[in-house]
């Protein structure tokens, strides 16, 4: 595949996703920036650390920063599961930023598919918050989320394009049985060596609650393997 061929698909994909944007009055842009770090301890276990920024307001405000670290077990070549933690530096509604706590659990099952894989992960997450503005944010909140993501492996060129989409459920609160959110999302994994990689995504994500809201978000990561 080239890469003039590879490009095409994906604006293809990103148009597929552009009507989404028009029911909404709330939209809004940002650009997502980070690093990440993955170290193999053994043939079932790796470590990994990231970070990242994230900015709202049509790019012109930081919504938050945080630093990750967690560890993977590898069952066996399609199965894992993962648990890591997550300390954020977040805008509050009083425009000031505030630390969160999150906590993850993973369950991820991969299937290869000829050139493609197509992977399916199960996330459960807490969330703390330091800032107390309701009573309800006394309490830890619970989201289950589910992302399906395919990726189809190119032979002939260091680039693999992308797409997934990730929904986010509220468990145990009022609006538990409801999507909190999704992000539809269609990217490009630029292989610079065997162990670094920059990927550069388009995420469009739509907020349900409290209210409807959309933002186009431009990402891009860059990630190395120890």
């Amino acid at each position: 595949m080239t890469m003039i061929r590879i490009l095409r698909y994906s604006l293809f994909i990103l148009i597929l996703f552009l009507p989404l944007t028009a029911f909404t009055q709330e939209k809004d842009f940002g650009i997502w920036y980070g690093i990440s770090a993955e170290h193999k301890l053994s043939k079932k276990f790796e470590i990994d650390l990231s970070t990242n920024i994230r900015t709202f307001e049509n790019a012109s405000k930081i919504e938050e920063a945080f630093i990750e670290g967690g560890a993977t077990y590898n069952l066996n070549k399609n199965l894992s599961v993962a648990g890591s933690y997550r300390l954020t530096k977040a805008v509050e509604n009083n425009n000031s930023y505030y630390l969160r706590h999150k906590y993850f659990v993973d369950l991820k099952g991969t299937l290869p598919v000829g050139d493609f894989t197509l992977s399916c992960r199960l996330r459960y997450q807490i969330l703390i918050k330091n800032y107390i503005q309701h009573e309800v944010d006394k309490y830890p909140s619970y989201t289950g989320r589910i992302k399906v993501k395919l990726v189809y492996h190119t032979k002939t060129f260091p680039v693999n394009p992308y797409i997934y989409i990730e929904s986010f459920c509220p468990m145990f609160s009022k609006y538990s049985g409801t999507i909190g959110k999704n992000r539809y999302s269609a990217g490009l994994d630029f292989k610079i060596t065997k162990r670094q990689s920059v990927e550069t995504e388009y995420i469009f994500q739509r907020d349900y609650q409290p209210h409807l809201s959309d933002i186009n978000i431009a990402s891009i990561n860059y990630n190395i393997k120890f």
